[in-house]
């Protein structure tokens, strides 16, 4: 085996393996297909949103859903738009850092945001 597959993007465990068309790993049991991009380049460290754009640093993009925020008695919006987005390897899965407008400085998934 030359090729090298992607780690599992739930638990991040490296022994998945292929399974007909999908991907499955082992420890967590969560089964993917494989992306075009990925198949042919190994490349996983890609961020996508929600529909499947492509996020770069300093992106412009909206929250899709609304966000409870603690200690906030509203969170934040659908529809809020947020600019200016730096990707970082967070923890739980937030992926984003950035300033919401009214909030001031958080971390968000990136599968509630869509690039405007």
């Amino acid at each position: 085996m030359d090729q090298t597959l992607p780690p599992c993007p739930h638990c991040s465990c490296e022994y998945t393996y292929e399974m007909g068309s999908l991907l499955v790993c082992p420890e967590c049991a969560h089964e993917w297909a494989p992306t075009s991009e990925e198949a042919a380049s190994g490349e996983s460290g890609v961020i996508r949103d929600a529909v499947g754009n492509v996020l770069a640093d300093g992106d412009t993009v909206t929250v899709v859903k609304g966000l409870k925020v603690k200690g906030s008695p509203s969170g934040i919006k659908a529809g809020t738009k947020v600019r200016n987005i730096r990707l970082v390897d967070g923890v739980d899965g937030h992926d984003i850092d950035c300033k919401v407008d009214g909030f001031g400085p958080m971390q968000l998934k990136s599968s509630v945001v869509k690039k405007v």
